[in-house]
């Protein structure tokens, strides 16, 4: 019996080499972690600095002593309430139109056959690819013409455009791995195509959804040519166009304990819905990559 339990134990042990490569892959993933993190927690402590830690010849490394007057200064003598709204305002429209035209496209490029759908998967993947420096001037030449300048609608065309791609996409490939035997059985019941889209297809196309909005919203809400070329007031910007526009008020030094401040505060928000939609993320990036 002894020697049973000997041999068991014995047989069950993991090698030396097995630990020591989980170990290295943990301490891979915790350097790649602080790699990708180092930037924003180095913003965070550059923001709680007073100016004159900030500007010493051999800054400290953590800042001592903590101020939050770069959080309050955001907001004194600027329009910074008002750019976050903005941004909230045109990230939140161009989401919307990007789903309703974006789900419409995915159903139709997903779920029909027709001749020329990869065609148009095609376009769709070409318009993805145009860089937006390249198509500006006319654009502004356009909205000129249009006197949409300086008016936050002139943001919602090019933010939609430029985004659809990737809803279309995203969608479409959500949609064509749905099973075809639910929208079979839904139009047997009597239902008409459009019911069974609604109905059925687009409650169970909801992760898919859900993850190309918040793709949308974070694209939109970072978003800076656009948002610089076409507003020129203050009152217009955009939260990031704002930001690059901060000038020191009193001083001759750049504000960059109030930039720190102002970019922490605009990323903490994409922070908060990557983490609590990340599985939907996940989810939805991740269709169809497995068959069968």
């Amino acid at each position: 019996m002894a020697i049973n339990s000997g041999t068991s134990y014995t047989a069950n042990r993991k090698p030396a080499s097995y630990y020591a490569g989980k170990i290295g892959f943990y301490l891979l993933i915790g350097l790649i972690v602080l790699v990708f993190t180092a930037p924003f927690l180095w913003l965070i402590i550059t923001s709680l600095k007073t100016p004159d830690n900030l500007f010493k010849r051999n800054p400290d490394l953590l800042p001592i002593p903590v101020t939050l007057e770069n959080y309050s200064g955001v907001f004194q003598g600027r329009n910074f309430g008002q750019n976050i709204i903005n941004s909230f305002l045109v990230a939140a429209i161009t989401t919307l139109g990007c789903l309703f035209i974006g789900t419409l496209a995915g159903y139709s490029l997903g779920r029909i056959k027709y001749r020329g759908r990869k065609f148009l998967l095609g376009i769709v993947l070409a318009v993805s690819m145009f860089p937006g420096i390249a198509i500006i001037g006319p654009l502004y030449l356009m909205f000129s013409n249009l006197q949409l300048i300086n008016k936050l609608p002139v943001l919602f065309i090019p933010y939609i455009t430029f985004n659809l791609p990737l809803t279309i996409w995203l969608l479409a490939a959500f949609f064509r791995d749905l099973p075809q035997e639910l929208e079979e059985a839904a139009e047997v019941d009597g239902a008409h195509p459009f019911g069974a889209f609604y109905r059925i297809m687009l409650p169970l196309a909801l992760p898919g959804i859900m993850t190309a909005a918040i793709l949308i919203f974070i694209n939109s809400w970072n978003e800076f040519l656009f948002a610089r070329t076409f507003m020129s007031t203050e009152a217009n910007f955009t939260a990031p166009v704002a930001i690059a526009s901060f000038q020191g008020i009193g001083d001759t030094n750049e504000p960059w304990g109030q930039i720190s401040a102002g970019a922490v505060i605009l990323t903490i928000p994409l922070i908060v819905l990557v983490l609590l939609f990340q599985r939907r993320i996940i989810s939805g990036l991740t269709s169809g990559a497995v068959k069968g």
